[in-house]
């Protein structure tokens, strides 16, 4: 029962944990930081959602507010950019930003960009994975190590690895694809640009972290299951 007691693999866990919390310390303070600096033209996170959907030929893209402070994200299936309370409504570099980078993804939907269709896809396994990996794993060690429970609990939590590693272009290119216009459209001053761009590469490391963290967590398993074969 290796798995439930100290072994040199739990490196590799902890290792995970201080990476998610570095970059997520990274991205809170570059958030708070740019969320207390309006923007020279004092337009809202909304008001420059509407005005880049509406440049990009997207009117049919309905922007909502959240009632929550966090959650901001793209909803291919109702064609919906949501921002948070405070990003729909504040005049900030983080909200104008945050909500350039939400249209990003639409755009990517209108346009047919690959990676977003091919992690859209992955979508329903990603989720059977994340849920039903480490259960069956844990199951089959519980069973007298069971190979066949563990090797088909390692498959299902690389599925869920493989969503966060798709999720990677897909992240890189909304923020690129924010920052171009932003800068293109005069909504930001330059120098706010380079804020915002600030602000999104913190963003972007918390996704890097979440799939460093559960490459390091699936190479945990699988070491541990080899050693148990050998």
């Amino acid at each position: 029962m290796g798995m439930f007691y100290w072994d040199p693999t739990y490196i590799l866990v902890l290792a995970g944990m201080v990476i998610c919390l570095g970059a997520s310390a990274m991205v809170n303070s570059a958030m708070r930081k740019y969320s207390k600096v309006r923007n020279g033209g004092g337009i809202t996170g909304a008001e420059a959602a509407r005005r880049i959907l509406n440049n990009e030929g997207l009117y049919q893209v309905q922007i909502e507010c959240l009632k929550s402070g966090s959650g901001d994200h793209y909803d291919p299936r109702t064609n919906t950019v949501r921002l948070s309370y405070d990003n729909y409504n504040q005049p900030s570099v983080t909200a104008v930003g945050v909500a350039a980078h939400e249209c990003g993804h639409a755009i990517q939907h209108a346009k047919g960009y690959a990676p977003l269709n091919f992690r859209s896809a992955l979508v329903p396994v990603a989720n059977i994975g994340s849920r039903l990996g480490m259960p069956l794993i844990l199951l089959g060690v519980i069973l007298s190590w069971n190979q066949v429970l563990i090797e088909i609990g390692i498959w299902a939590f690389a599925l869920a690895v493989l969503f966060q590693l798709v999720t990677l272009p897909v992240e890189f290119n909304a923020s690129g694809r924010a920052v171009k216009i932003l800068g293109s459209t005069g909504i930001l001053y330059e120098d706010e640009v380079k804020d915002t761009k600030k602000v999104l590469k913190a963003a972007a490391l918390t996704y890097v972290a979440g799939a460093a963290s559960a490459i390091l967590q699936l190479l945990r398993i699988v070491l541990l299951a080899n050693r148990r074969n050998d």
